[in-house]
């Protein structure tokens, strides 16, 4: 492995444990016994539902491929579990918020470890309900759980600030220390031990199996609207109206739609740009080290919103601008630096490497921001159903982006992305001024109520 690579590595590490241990006192928030308690039990369970994902996202595509099928069957299942996850997803979401984010949480759970057992068999039609399955859970994972702690965390009445504290960390954990690990139990199964690329969804499964003990013996319950009469079409109105009645709203899902679109495109496009010619690059370290740069970006967030004077609406305008710049670094490199047959990576991969981190740092500051504004602006009655919507467009981009992936160069595919984030910038600073007007007219609404209960009666 060339020292490129454990350069890139070793430099984040550093930088890592800078931000984490070199914290100022005005960089922590001080909190209570009983929030600890609370979020700490809520880190167990999300890091063991991220686990159960994590292992498996290394060994899907093998798993296929070395059941016999070509590019393209893998490519129907992949999107069939992207469509799954767009049909589905508003009610399930639905279904969260009428009948309980625990129950769905369960229901997640049980769905996730269905997928699992699917596949055991090579049978296409099984495997393709098993990408069902995936879908349906995929749009559980990423809103019944955010809704479930929401809501329970105004519930016993803690400070609407100590929320971040959670959020960053999940991602800290989930998204950066746990998918580490999860690569490195998964490669270790179907590798070291040669369980085969079944191994890590069996490990999966029992992790999904011990976090929903932990639900079901530790969570309370939590609801959305609960109106009797009510049927999924109007809660689906009523999820609709709200986003179309209130463009904060509306401008936080396309945000997300834009830049999770983004995201989920780079998923398939860095392996290729890394690695134009075929050569034997190390994947997996490669991975491990984006991962890093992913917990990078979520300590960072924890200590900009730790900032009581720096709003999460402010500064995500620079991080959509930094992670459209990183994107548009294959383009750039594809003009200046063209490949040349080569057996280890070329200088525009090596550039790409940086740029790329770059981008997974964005990705760890972006994923607690947006789960604190969505915190601030998704009314509570309908906040899962909400959340399944902003998905629908993303879904949908994902499964044309899947559709066409061979269609266009990756040039072309990186910088529609770049494009995309830098749209997302523009509907960032749109949310931070109507934001600000809406503060502004509250403001004034509560000095005039002010003034008037001190104006004396005139009798």
């Amino acid at each position: 492995m060339e020292f490129y690579f454990y350069a890139v590595f070793g430099i984040q590490v550093i930088l890592l444990v800078a931000l984490e241990f070199g914290k100022s006192s005005k960089d922590r928030i001080t909190t209570s016994p009983a929030f600890n308690a609370f979020k700490n039990n809520y880190l167990v369970v999300y890091s063991l539902m991220m686990a159960g994902d994590w292992l498996q996202g290394p060994y899907v595509y093998a798993l296929y491929v070395f059941y016999g099928y070509n590019k393209g069957d893998i490519g129907k299942l992949f999107i069939a579990g992207f469509g799954s996850s767009m049909i589905f997803g508003t009610v399930v979401g639905s279904l969260a918020d009428r009948y309980g984010r625990k129950r769905m949480s369960v229901i997640y759970c049980i769905t996730y470890i269905l997928s699992c057992f699917t596949k055991h068999s090579p049978a296409y039609r099984v495997l393709m309900l098993g990408r069902v399955l995936g879908g349906i859970a995929t749009s559980l994972l990423f809103s019944s759980f955010e809704s479930w702690l929401v809501a329970e965390h105004f519930k016993r009445g803690f400070e609407a600030q100590w929320l971040s504290l959670t959020f960053s960390k999940a991602i800290f954990l989930g998204n950066g220390l746990i998918a580490i690990l999860a690569g490195l139990v998964a490669n270790t199964l179907a590798g070291t031990f040669g369980l085969g690329p079944v191994s890590p969804f069996d490990a999966a499964a029992c992790v999904l199996a011990v976090g929903m003990a932990i639900i079901i013996s530790f969570w309370p319950e939590n609801y959305g609207d609960q109106t009797e009469g009510k049927s999924f079409t109007h809660q689906f109105t009523q999820a609709a109206s709200a986003i179309a009645s209130d463009e904060k709203i509306a401008l936080l899902g396309a945000i997300q739609s834009l830049f999770e679109g983004s995201m989920y495109t780079f998923v398939f496009l860095w392996t290729p740009a890394l690695s134009p010619n075929d050569q034997k690059i190390p994947f997996g370290f490669i991975f491990a080290t984006f991962m890093l740069a992913s917990m990078l970006g979520s300590s960072l967030a924890s200590r900009l919103m730790s900032r009581s004077h720096l709003r999460v609406e402010s500064y995500m305008q620079v991080v959509f601008a930094v992670a459209s710049g990183s994107l548009c670094l294959p383009v750039i490199i594809q003009f200046f630096l063209p490949d040349s047959p080569s057996d280890s990576i070329t200088a525009g991969g090596r550039l790409n490497l940086l740029g790329f981190c770059i981008f997974e740092m964005c990705v760890g500051v972006f994923w607690p921001s947006i789960m604190k504004m969505r915190s601030q602006y998704i009314p509570e009655e309908s906040r899962s159903t909400i959340m399944n919507f902003f998905r629908i467009p993303l879904n949908v981009f994902v499964c044309v982006v899947l559709y066409n992936v061979s269609a266009f160069p990756i040039s072309v595919m990186f910088g529609m992305c770049a494009i995309f984030l830098a749209v997302a910038g523009i509907l960032q600073r749109r949310l931070l001024m109507v934001s600000d007007k809406h503060r502004s007219r509250s403001v004034e609404t509560w000095a005039t109520e002010k003034e008037s209960e001190a104006e004396p009666l005139n009798i």
